[in-house]
């Protein structure tokens, strides 16, 4: 398989995420609205530098580097206000995208790590 560019990774990764956050909230609720809310706030950058803080000690030596070149990607403009944060968040997505495409069972390993709440 040939190797994608880590903002490709992170590109998959984020619809991958988004994905299984939404799997899980439509078992909480019916209701659009609330779906909106519980989703936004589990795939947020935020969110999302939290659990790759939350990660690090498990993660490889090889996952650290990845996430470590992701996170020195070139920032766009208008997210330069929350940097350190942003580049959290997009090496996390290049995380689970670099999963997504390499080693599902990790994926499903470090969702099991995460242990998400609703």
């Amino acid at each position: 398989m040939e190797e994608m560019n880590l903002r490709n990774y992170a590109y998959v990764g984020d619809a991958v995420w988004e994905l299984y956050i939404r799997e899980k909230t439509v078992r909480q609720t019916e209701n659009a609205k609330k779906l909106h809310k519980i989703t936004t706030e589990k795939v947020k950058a935020s969110y999302q530098a939290e659990l790759l803080h939350g990660l690090e000690e498990i993660l490889t030596d090889e996952e650290k580097e990845i996430a470590r070149r992701a996170r020195n990607l070139p920032i766009p403009v208008a997210r330069r206000s929350n940097q350190a944060e942003y580049r959290q968040a997009t090496a996390f997505e290049t995380l689970i995208g670099w999963w997504y495409v390499y080693d599902e069972s990790r994926l499903k390993e470090i969702y099991t790590k995460i242990e998400i709440k609703f």
